[in-house]
Order: structure tokens, then C-alpha cells, then sequence
């Protein structure tokens, strides 16, 4: 398990909209682009093997703008294709705060980062006390019979509550500032919350703009 004194002060950035990954969560990537073919060799040189996912944070004028916190992954599998590409899994240790992009030669972005908020990352799976899981279900199963999905409801009915919220806001369909939302709660009760309210509006039929007024 990495430890707060691993973590790099600088850091591979990886501006993947829509990509959430969570900290204990698994993120299974396709690497293809020849500059993140390079930072995934770059990370594999290096003891912690970490690549930061940052949601994009699109501006007038400033195309390649992103969003202040993201969080860092592990490279904890890989295997290549036959064609020079990547299949690798990305397990979450931490979020991080950006405090600058850092200049240089490398192809990919890197920034310099900031750990000091995100000490409960680093620690064990977090408990959700006041989550009511039948309930909770029952709401899922009305978003994904709205949005004509399925589900393994075994499975749902028997993980942990920090593996099903933090795999549920990592892999249903919300916008990009919806993900970052659920990215930046701040413990998984919050996390729990803020999905319940993005699923219940979406069962509403109602727009993100409206929801952020």
C-alpha cells in the first residue's frame, strides 16, 4: 500500500473526460495516443507507477483548462496488444489538488500537486452508516429500467457500500461536472448523497443547468 510520503510532489496528467476514477476503485483504460503511450512508460519506470485522471474544465478561450482535483491511480495491470496498444487498470490511491502545470519536454501534461486534503484516501474501505441499501436499490432499479439498462442485482445486493457507490458514480452516465461533483465529496456518505440527487433529477427528466441553480 502506497504511503503519504510516496506520493510524488509532480505528477503525469491524464485529461480524460468523463474518466472517474476513486480512490480503492478500479479504472480500466485504453492507451493508444503515441504521447500517453510515452507517460505510461514513463510511469512504469518509477517505484509508485502513479497516473493522475483529471476531468477536463473547458473555458472560453482556454481549451486545455482542467479541472483543480483529480485523483491518482496505480498501474496495477497491463497488457499489450498486437498492434502497439495498451489495455491497463488503473486502482485508485488518492485525489490531489493541482497547484501549477509543470513545463518541460515530455509530450504529456504534468502537474505539481498537492496531497494535504485527501489524508482519508489513504486509509481502509470508508463505512456509510446511514445507508439504507433497499432503498437505495429500489432507486437504482427505476434509473436503469428509465435508461433501459441491466444489472448484476446479486452482485449489488452483496457489495460493500464503498464498492457500489464509488463503481456506480464511476460508471453511470452523468456530465462531466456531475462527475467531478462525486469526485470532490468529501467522504463517502456525501458521495452517496450527491448520487441519490444527480439519479433522482435524471429520473425527473431535468437538465443539468437546471439542477446547479
Amino acid at each position: 500500500m502506497i504511503q503519504a510520503a510516496d506520493l510524488p510532489d509532480t505528477l503525469a496528467i491524464f485529461p480524460l473526460p468523463g474518466a472517474l476514477l476513486l480512490p480503492r476503485a478500479r479504472l480500466p483504460l485504453h492507451i493508444f495516443e503515441p504521447r500517453y503511450l510515452q507517460m505510461l512508460e514513463d510511469a512504469l519506470k518509477t517505484r509508485e507507477r502513479l497516473i493522475g485522471m483529471v476531468q477536463p474544465c473547458p473555458k472560453r478561450g482556454e481549451t486545455e483548462a482542467l479541472h483543480s482535483i483529480g485523483c491518482a491511480g496505480r498501474i496495477t495491470q497491463f497488457s499489450e496488444t498486437e498492434d502497439g496498444r495498451y489495455m491497463i487498470t488503473l486502482s485508485g490511491v488518492s485525489r490531489f489538488r493541482i497547484e501549477a502545470e509543470v513545463s518541460g519536454f515530455s509530450p504529456y501534461r504534468r502537474c505539481r500537486v498537492n496531497w494535504q486534503s485527501f489524508d482519508r484516501d489513504l486509509g481502509r474501505c470508508e463505512p456509510d452508516a446511514l445507508f439504507d441499501r433497499e432503498q437505495f436499490l429500489n432507486l437504482l432499479e427505476r434509473f436503469l429500467n428509465f435508461r433501459d439498462l441491466s444489472a448484476d442485482w446479486e452482485a449489488l445486493k452483496d457489495a460493500k457500500e464503498e464498492l457500489l457507490i464509488n463503481s456506480l458514480s464511476m460508471m453511470l452516465d452523468f456530465e462531466l461536472e456531475e462527475k467531478q461533483a462525486l469526485l470532490e465529496a468529501p467522504c463517502l456518505a456525501t458521495r452517496r448523497e450527491t448520487l441519490t440527487t444527480l439519479i433522482e433529477f435524471a429520473l425527473r427528466g431535468g437538465s443539468q443547468e437546471e439542477m446547479l441553480q
